[in-house]
């Protein structure tokens, strides 16, 4: 027997979203003319799938080689690839589906508690919304997702870290994912910092599942969650030197030396606050 009860994470309509949008173009190329793989130069645009005709792409980074990282030796064989990595830009109304009512009510209520400027732009893409959140005023959004009747995103389950280097100012970004019981609903909140001053306020106040996913982002990627519990590594040895999975981590080549020769108690290896 299979369980028929229908979801709401996607709108619902006469037209999906995004039918009869304009198809997005295929990718561009364009090598050097060279019988060596390892001379070629190749430049391509990642697709991001269809978009609405109203909507934009905002290209993001320029990655260079396979996996957009420097400094380490060409062992793919496509050190000559550049990618242009492009995201969706902000979307226009109509959203589309329940998507505008949950829009609506989130502006609401942030303008009833003087934050109406909190959302930096929406963007709706293969059937998903994601609020894009100036950092000072992350705190009262996720409080209002929680907290309004006609919202009551009541779990979080994590926050992903994202690191474009060739974003000048937004160079870090931290991704929230919320479900919401009540209404079988999805949404994501997106907040960025630069690389200069990588600080975004912790929801663990809010949504207490987050403790671990804010040590873990900032572990790999070295956003400081200000106001968190206990903001200490949870993979990487204390004393590890940089953040791995940023684009500028080298790979490879990296020594692998655990400092001390004894391992000191658990209430002895970190201080808490």
């Amino acid at each position: 027997m299979t369980d028929d009860k229908p979801t709401d994470d996607k709108p619902t309509g006469d037209k999906p979203l995004g039918e009869g949008s304009l198809e997005a173009k295929p990718a561009e190329e364009r090598s050097v003319a060279d019988k060596s793989l390892h001379d070629q130069s190749i430049i391509v645009s990642d697709d991001p799938g269809p978009l609405p005709p109203h909507q934009d792409l905002d290209v993001v980074d320029v990655r260079e080689g396979m996996f957009g990282v420097s400094g380490s030796g060409d062992t793919s064989g496509y050190g000559g690839l550049v990618r242009r990595v492009a995201v969706p830009g902000s979307t226009d109304r109509p959203y589309g589906g329940w998507f505008d009512a949950a829009a609506d009510r989130l502006w609401g209520a942030l303008a009833s508690t003087g934050v109406s400027d909190a959302l930096a732009k929406v963007v709706v893409h293969r059937g998903e919304i994601t609020f894009h959140v100036h950092r000072e005023h992350l705190l009262p959004v996720m409080q209002n997702l929680r907290d309004d009747p006609g919202l009551r995103f009541e779990f979080c389950s994590g926050v992903s870290g994202v690191h474009f280097p060739g974003e000048a100012g937004a160079e870090l970004h931290a991704v929230y994912h919320l479900l919401s019981m009540t209404h079988n609903r999805r949404v994501r909140v997106e907040v960025s910092c630069p690389d200069d001053d990588p600080h975004i306020p912790s929801v663990v106040g809010v949504y207490p599942t987050n403790d671990w996913h804010e040590r873990e982002t900032f572990d790999f990627f070295g956003i400081v969650f200000d106001g968190h519990p206990a903001l200490t590594r949870i993979q990487m040895p204390d004393d590890w030197p940089g953040h791995p999975q940023r684009k500028d981590y080298p790979l490879g080549g990296i020594p692998v030396e655990y400092k001390g020769a004894t391992i000191p108690p658990p209430d002895e290896r970190r201080a808490y606050n």
